[in-house]
Order: C-alpha cells, then sequence, then structure tokens
C-alpha cells in the first residue's frame, strides 16, 4: 500500500456530524469509529498513516495506541489544542504532508497555517461507508 500524508482526524467534529445518537455511548461511538478507521486502512480506503484524537468520555472507547496503520491520541486537556500538537509533531525531518479532517473553522485556520491541508468530515465518511 502507498503511504499517503499523514491523516490527523479530529473524531469529534466527524462523528458529530451525523445523527447517529452517539451522544448516548460516547465510548461506544468513538470505538466503533476507531474500527471502521482501522477496517478502511486495511482494506486500502485509506493510506496511513491515521491520526485519531479522542477527548472526553470517547477516550473510553479505545486506548491510546498504534494498531492496524491508526494510532489514538488521547487528549488530556482541550481536543482542538491536542490537534494543532498533532499537527505540528507530523512534518519534522520527514517533511510528510498534514490532512487535518474537520469542519471546525478555527481548528482549519490554525492547521492551515501550520502547512496542513483540510477536508471535511465528509470527505472521511465516503472512504469508511
Amino acid at each position: 500500500m502507498d503511504r499517503g500524508p499523514v491523516l490527523v482526524i479530529d473524531a469529534a467534529n466527524v462523528i458529530g456530524s451525523r445523527p447517529t445518537g452517539w451522544w448516548k455511548d460516547r465510548a461506544g461511538a468513538a470505538r466503533s469509529f476507531v474500527q471502521g478507521l482501522r477496517a478502511a486502512v486495511s482494506a486500502g480506503r485509506l493510506n496511513g498513516p491515521v491520526v485519531v484524537v479522542l477527548e472526553g468520555k470517547a477516550r473510553e472507547g479505545t486506548p491510546s495506541a498504534t494498531a492496524d496503520g491508526v494510532t489514538v491520541v488521547h487528549a488530556e486537556g482541550g481536543g482542538d489544542d491536542t490537534l494543532v500538537d498533532v499537527v505540528r509533531g507530523v512534518p519534522g525531518e520527514g517533511g510528510e504532508a498534514v490532512v487535518l479532517v474537520t469542519a471546525d473553522r478555527e481548528l482549519r485556520r490554525r492547521a492551515e497555517a501550520l502547512g496542513a491541508d483540510v477536508v471535511g468530515p465528509k470527505w472521511l465518511l465516503e472512504r469508511l461507508d
């Protein structure tokens, strides 16, 4: 499989973009979402590496770890600040491209200022379905 840009995902924003009842079980929604990401990477619908940031109750859904091309990061403080820290930390020596998945305008602005491309949740959800 070809390695693509580092895909950094604002899980709260993507999961929250669909009225699936996720708010009743945030941990379960996060677990299902991460499983879907891992399946998409395994099937070649997404190129890794993928980094997904979980915050709040969603962190209880899956441990902070790397498996099957997907790294789960638990935000200890604000999810947006953690996402920016991840975006900031990626380019480093390898000069890797970063694509952030979010619909949050302020987060988009912050990520683009760091050189990341930004796509909306629909882009990702089309690859997961």
